[in-house]
């Protein structure tokens, strides 16, 4: 995500009150109260609870689209459509199908019947669960989110991103008409909100943002021991294989990079092209950067940043590696003066002959900048990306070979995706999430539903006898001789384990 720490207030825009933070405590145990009151809610419940998520969703698209776009200043209806939008719909299809199925509890173990103990591992609700939402896709990423929290039975409490603050203000006013304020809220407002909405006793809080504030909100929620999952960012690698057809790679890589005109937290941010085939694939990206944008200032398609901040943060990284002696190239289209500070867009700009003491280099760039890099070796690629913070998502453009392989095997990240843009996040029910400095935790599919569920043994028996009595002092012989037996007969299984691989060590004790 952005690495701005995006809880910092932005001017009124005319977008309502924002939240009493004083009145969050409030919030906040009105839902437990009902959680606690009503118990688990049934299937059916969850399942409407998600349906009138959708519907508010899908009964004001309209009022959605001209929110952001007020938002971004330039977003397209077709962008918000699909990226907002039609990116949720299967997500929501897929839970609601699967929540009567991912509730049913599981036998744990079938050896403990032979003794007589039924053990079944049952999800059950956490309670009430926070979302701390981002200004990327200010929708989707906290809708989909909730929707998993429904489906584990919980009740939510969601904050949107003040960045975004018409996107805000339209979820928070209909929240009210879709759902009662115990099963579903909305707040709003600036960083004395954030702040104290991170510092409430919920029973889990989901944030999606940057590292930087991801660190403040798990240092405030630790205050209170709630678990966390922390939905990052990172700079995301790329590496063209040296058998990669060039133009297809350059066509699909240069698209990736402009989604949400670059703002999103699974855009490629640096490419390793083969060294011998640099000037290929940079000609062939200029190429398709023309051919997408024949014009900038005044195409609706083109997404502007978000608002100045980020704006002039992106601008900065560009002009400190100018500055430290990188290659900067901005593609605009003949006749337009690129970049513009009213319409805060900045032309698809390639930087070449990076070194680590410019800020690019290690800062995400969460705009329209394409780093290029050269290569000779895939070890030197592998020893690149371990050697800093593992990214949210790794890409690779090529056949899926050895090398893929290696470079899989040999990295962490995320995720991984071939040939593809953001393809690790198609499935249903495949997790997505960082590791390290890119996140921790996931969700989507079951693992959304386990994320916000609590696995809770249940076991029981009926024999006429305690069968831990013999744990409880005072201890006779045949418990002595019970536990001399088991260990020397673990001893002597393990020793046939291990003999011939630890030098000096007796075949037996």
């Amino acid at each position: 995500m952005d690495t701005r720490a995006t809880d910092q207030p932005i001017d009124d825009l005319e977008t309502g009150e924002s939240t009493d933070p004083a009145e969050l405590t409030t919030i906040l145990e009105r839902q437990r109260r009902a959680f606690l009151r009503e118990g688990p809610p049934s299937a059916a419940l969850r399942r409407d609870r998600i349906d009138r998520l959708l519907a508010m969703v899908l009964d004001n698209v309209d009022e959605y689209v001209e929110a952001m776009s007020r938002d971004f200043g330039t977003r397209s209806r077709t962008g918000t459509l699909f990226a907002e939008i039609m990116g949720m719909l299967t997500a929501f299809e897929h839970t609601r199908s699967h929540t009567a199925k991912w509730m049913r509890p599981v036998r744990a173990s079938r050896m403990s019947r032979l003794y007589g103990v039924r053990t079944e591992v049952r999800p059950s609700p956490l309670g009430v669960v926070g979302i701390i939402g981002p200004w990327n896709f200010p929708l989707q990423l906290v809708v989909v989110p909730a929707a998993s929290a429904f489906a584990a039975g919980n009740r939510v409490m969601i904050k949107m991103s003040e960045i975004t603050a018409h996107t805000a203000e339209l979820t928070r006013s209909l929240a009210a008409t879709y759902f009662d304020p115990t099963e579903f809220a909305v707040v709003t407002g600036g960083a004395e909100v954030g702040a104290a909405f991170t510092r409430l006793p919920l029973d889990h809080l989901f944030f999606t943002g940057s590292t930087g504030v991801g660190r403040l909100v798990q240092r405030a929620a630790a205050e209170n021991l709630v678990p966390v999952t922390l939905e990052l960012g990172g700079k995301n690698p790329v590496v063209v294989a040296p058998d990669a057809d060039i133009e297809h790679a350059a066509g699909r890589i240069a698209r990736a990079r402009m989604v949400n005109g670059g703002q999103v937290c699974v855009c490629p941010d640096y490419v390793f092209v083969p060294e011998n085939r640099i000037d290929g694939f940079v000609d062939a990206l200029r190429a398709r950067f023309r051919d997408m944008f024949p014009a900038i200032l005044d195409n609706e398609d083109y997404t502007a940043s978000v608002d100045t901040a980020n704006y002039e943060r992106v601008l900065a990284l560009v002009e400190d590696a100018r500055a430290r002696g990188a290659r900067i190239e901005s593609i605009a289209p003949p006749g337009e003066v690129l970049p513009d500070p009213a319409a805060r867009k900045i032309a698809p700009t390639l930087v070449r002959d990076i070194t680590d003491e410019m800020r690019i280099a290690s800062e995400e760039i969460f705009g329209p900048v394409l780093l290029v890099r050269p290569y000779t070796a895939l070890a030197d690629v592998i020893d690149y990306v371990n050697q800093r913070p593992a990214p949210l998502v790794a890409y690779w453009y090529g056949p899926d070979r050895a090398d893929f392989r290696t470079f899989v095997e040999s990295t962490r990240s995320g995720g991984v995706a071939r040939n593809e843009f953001a393809i690790h996040m198609f499935s249903e029910n495949a997790p997505f999430g960082g590791v390290g400095h890119s996140g921790m935790g996931a969700y989507h599919g079951k693992t959304g539903f386990d994320t916000f569920s609590h696995m809770r043994t249940v076991a029981g028996t009926d024999l006429p006898f305690a069968i831990t009595g013999i744990a409880a002092p005072p201890f006779g012989d045949r418990t002595k001789g019970f536990i001399d037996v088991a260990l020397r007969a673990a001893r002597m299984r393990n020793r046939r384990r291990v003999t011939g691989r630890l030098p000096g060590l007796p075949a037996d004790a």
